[in-house]
């Protein structure tokens, strides 16, 4: 079933966009990409414990902005890391907690997304809630972990609104189930491939000869490129694409992949995973362009690898999938990954932002055409 938009008007915002196309998730229009078969959400939450909370910013004309938080499970993350790891694809961001993470491969706050400038506002709202957990009275050390991308073609990035009753809000309210996508949370001011971008998740379930786990992924998307569903040209057919003499179009933005699965792996093996997640942007049109802040940070909610902060062990056991065990989940990630960027696109809605500046959403019925005609479509009746 379609998910129809909640068109809001705030003074007066958007008078000429109020016929916008009834939206929906990639799959609702028969795109399906890979082989695999998503989780019931398809969503990062399909992975258990997983939680995603929003706090979308839209006020007057300039603020178009917010933060989304994904938290690993529902314990003190501080006293029960999990492994993680991060990988970079194109490092011109101002991710923050990122090396301790690649140093000791855990994760011990839950990971927040927002604008360039309000990464640092938003770790120390993160240290602050940290901090004021019950059991973390004697903590004197936190690792935040808060990535970003640049939202200030339609945000009043300078402003820096995002505050710390903002982010708490966030975490209060992050739930498991269906998770909000498009104009939300962190992604409610991006653009993505020459259209309005957003926040996209989705999932995918393994077979149980392969262990029958969850690789859930979430998406910030910011950058730009040529884009291409399901191997069709939708960006040059659509004539908006980069070096097509369109004067704004943003190249330049970055890409945040958050990767949550309930395999046993170490951090070794979760940076392989990250890793492989960059190869959905070029399945979808990125090239990693000079100004674009690619990351991707993957974590494991198995049971038997949290690591405890007051750990007794000298010497620990953990339960680790063999490497030879890995491809099924690589192929998982990338899969995902295409998904949760189409599901960004597809959800999105056109936005008005400073300046009288306008970024369109995905055309739905020019798309579906243009992939019908490259039959793109797994499913074509939709």
């Amino acid at each position: 079933m379609l998910r129809y938009p909640v068109i809001i008007c705030m003074l007066g915002l958007l008078p000429s966009l109020l016929l916008a196309q009834e939206r929906g998730r990639a799959r609702d229009f028969g795109i399906e990409p890979g082989i695999l078969s998503p989780g019931p959400w398809n969503a990062i939450t399909d992975v258990s414990g997983v939680k995603v909370g929003h706090k979308t910013l839209i006020r007057g004309e300039n603020v178009r902005t917010g933060v989304t938080v994904i938290l690993p499970h529902d314990g003190n993350l501080f006293m029960e890391k999990v492994p993680a790891a991060v990988s970079v694809g194109n490092g011109f961001g101002k991710a923050i907690g990122f090396t301790q993470v690649q140093e000791l491969g855990n994760l011990e706050t839950p990971i927040a997304l927002t604008n360039t400038l309000n990464v640092f506002s938003v770790a120390g709202a993160l240290v602050e809630y940290m901090l004021t957990l019950p059991g973390n009275e004697e903590v004197k050390s936190v690792n935040p972990v808060v990535g970003e991308t640049n939202d200030g073609w339609l945000n009043d990035i300078r402003g820096r609104h995002v505050q710390e009753s903002d982010i708490l809000e966030a975490l209060t309210n992050a739930s498991t189930g269906p998770v909000p996508e498009g104009n939300v949370g962190a992604g409610t001011g991006t653009l993505c491939l020459g259209f309005k971008g957003g926040i996209g998740t989705s999932s995918r379930v393994l077979s149980e000869s392969h262990g029958g786990y969850t690789v859930g992924v979430l998406v910030q998307t910011n950058f730009g490129g040529i884009l291409t569903i399901n191997g069709a040209p939708v960006g040059e057919a659509l004539d908006n694409y980069y070096r097509a003499a369109l004067d704004d179009y943003q190249v330049d933005g970055s890409c945040m992949i958050v990767v949550a699965t309930d395999a046993p792996l170490s951090a070794r093996n979760l940076e392989r995973l990250a890793k492989r997640s960059f190869l959905a942007l070029g399945r979808v049109g990125s090239f990693m362009s000079n100004g674009s802040g690619d990351y991707a940070i993957a974590f494991s909610t198995h049971p038997e690898c949290r690591i405890p902060y007051r750990g007794e062990e000298a010497v620990r056991t953990v339960s680790e999938l063999g490497n030879d065990q890995l491809s099924p989940l690589f192929q998982a990630v990338v899969e995902a990954t295409e998904e949760a960027i189409y599901n960004s696109l597809f959800m999105a809605e056109d936005m008005k932002g400073q300046k009288g500046r306008v970024e369109a959403a995905l055309p739905i019925e020019q798309t579906l055409d243009i992939l019908d005609r490259h039959g793109a479509r797994t499913k074509a009746e939709h």
